[in-house]
């Protein structure tokens, strides 16, 4: 018999129910009137009077045990539940919709870019990131020996050195000249690729907007009251720009473009590294040699063009200090922008 009751000891222990229903069916078969502990004590009546204590003491710690188990699961379960129904709240409620995603904040930007030069009468134009030598570099006046066609900057196609992936969406731009009479006035928005080291400041994959112009008349003053119009509608009506001399292949006279500070508001602080004014793109009128090259005659029609990396515009919008974690898909990272513009 104390194998018996060693047995049904084993299994109380043992139980592991999933649902409340689970222990009451249990309670039954174990502690019920009919149940395998009231058999055993049909059959301790029949035990010889020496072994009586002892199997009846072995009884009542196997009916203990069975109660405090069946009462601790039953609270264990109860508990589950109640967690359960309070995440979940009232079931009986009508459903509400399920808590949405967010657009990935350099989607969120380069919308926000369109928008703003669209209603300068901009459309969008796009082309392929697999390019040739002719629509990355030389139709844009990038001579020979230039510095960006060597292999440290550009992934040239090993079997095919002139197939590229293309270092700037400036090749959109030669498409649209290729195939569109003057007035042209596109917005070219897409991702690059150059062969850089990965930190906080570069990466080897980013995106860019770029922007053209063409038309007869078309004058540096369109330009800079363009790009002002652009920098208030972006970081606010407070915004200052400047445009400092620079150099491109492809513009001339070329300029980088500064907007003042929108953190310290021009002030100087570590981020504007106390100048007070932040570097945001690149322009500059069209190359008459550009022109030429994409057969739009430059006697009679004069454009500008434009380009930034969307990545440095929101990192200034947003204040992000690392490139990186545009790339990572940190979904704390990302639930930032659930409520951008």
């Amino acid at each position: 018999m104390t194998d018996k009751i060693n047995e049904l000891l084993r299994r109380v222990e043992a139980f592991r129910p999933k649902a409340a229903a689970e222990v009451e069916e249990f309670r039954i078969r174990i502690l019920g009137k009919k149940g395998e502990l009231n058999a055993l004590m049909e059959e301790f009546k029949t035990v010889a009077p020496e072994l009586k204590r002892e199997l009846g003491q072995q009884l009542n710690r196997l009916k203990n045990t069975a109660l405090e188990r069946i009462n601790t699961l039953r609270e264990e379960l109860q508990d589950a539940a109640a967690d359960q129904a309070s995440e979940a709240g009232d079931l009986t409620r009508p459903g509400s919709a399920a808590p949405i995603g967010s657009r990935h904040p350099i989607s969120l930007m380069k919308n926000r870019i369109v928008e703003v030069f669209s209603r300068l009468g901009y459309t969008v134009a796009d082309g392929p990131e697999i390019e040739d030598d002719w629509h990355v570099f030389s139709a844009l006046n990038f001579p020979p020996e230039h510095p960006a066609r060597d292999m440290q900057d550009t992934f040239f196609i090993e079997k095919n050195p002139d197939i590229l992936l293309r270092t700037h969406t400036s090749s959109i731009q030669v498409r649209m000249m290729e195939r569109q009479k003057p007035p042209i006035r596109v917005i070219c928005p897409g991702r690059v690729f150059r062969n850089e080291a990965i930190s906080y400041r570069a990466h080897c994959i980013f995106h860019q907007i770029e922007g053209l112009y063409i038309d007869e008349g078309v004058s540096f003053a369109d330009l800079k009251q363009s790009l002002l119009y652009f920098a208030k509608e972006i970081f606010g009506e407070q915004t200052a720009i400047r445009m400092r001399p620079s150099y491109f292949p492809f513009t001339e006279p070329s300029a980088e473009v500064d907007v003042s500070c929108n953190l310290c508001g021009g002030k100087g602080c570590a981020v504007c590294k106390g100048t007070g004014w932040l570097e945001i793109m690149g322009c500059g009128m069209v190359d008459p040699n550009v022109l030429s090259a994409n057969g739009i005659d430059p006697q009679k029609y004069s454009g500008f063009a434009f380009g930034m990396g969307i990545e440095r515009v929101a990192m200034l919008k947003y204040g992000v200090n690392d490139l990186r974690l545009y790339f990572e898909n940190d979904i704390r990272f990302l639930h930032q922008f659930d409520t951008a513009f």
